[in-house]
């Protein structure tokens, strides 16, 4: 299903990443990430618990749909992860003997400009 700017995965990778998407506010999670936020941000963005926020961004990451891209200090003065999504689609296709699974990546360009944007450059 490779095509178009389009990568495909594994068919273990495809398992686990639709087990992530499948969980309860996976989706939500990686709309409000577009942008680079806090756990604590996400949960509040989403108006969800920050525990079930922690074990969704967990299985996001470790399926590789969402990436710690580093610390910053939070409010209180500790530091925070801030995390941001690796993808903006995801295709499935169940054709063959398993799931299938493709993804178009952020590029770099999408990602420098929505910093730009977030910073209010232009």
């Amino acid at each position: 299903m490779a095509r178009g700017g389009w990568a495909a995965t594994e068919e273990s990778d495809a398992r686990t990443v639709l087990s992530a998407l499948g969980s309860k506010y996976s989706a939500e999670i990686l709309c409000a990430a577009g942008t680079p936020k806090s756990a604590q941000a996400l949960s509040e963005d989403i108006e969800i618990p920050i525990a079930t926020c922690y074990r969704r961004i967990e299985e996001l990451v470790d399926a590789g749909l969402l990436e710690c891209e580093g610390r910053r200090l939070s409010e209180e003065g500790r530091r925070t992860n801030i995390y941001r999504r690796t993808i903006d689609e995801v295709g499935v296709e169940f054709t063959g003997d398993g799931p299938q699974c493709s993804h178009k990546r952020r590029t770099e360009a999408k990602t420098r400009l929505a910093e730009r944007l977030e910073a209010g450059v232009k």
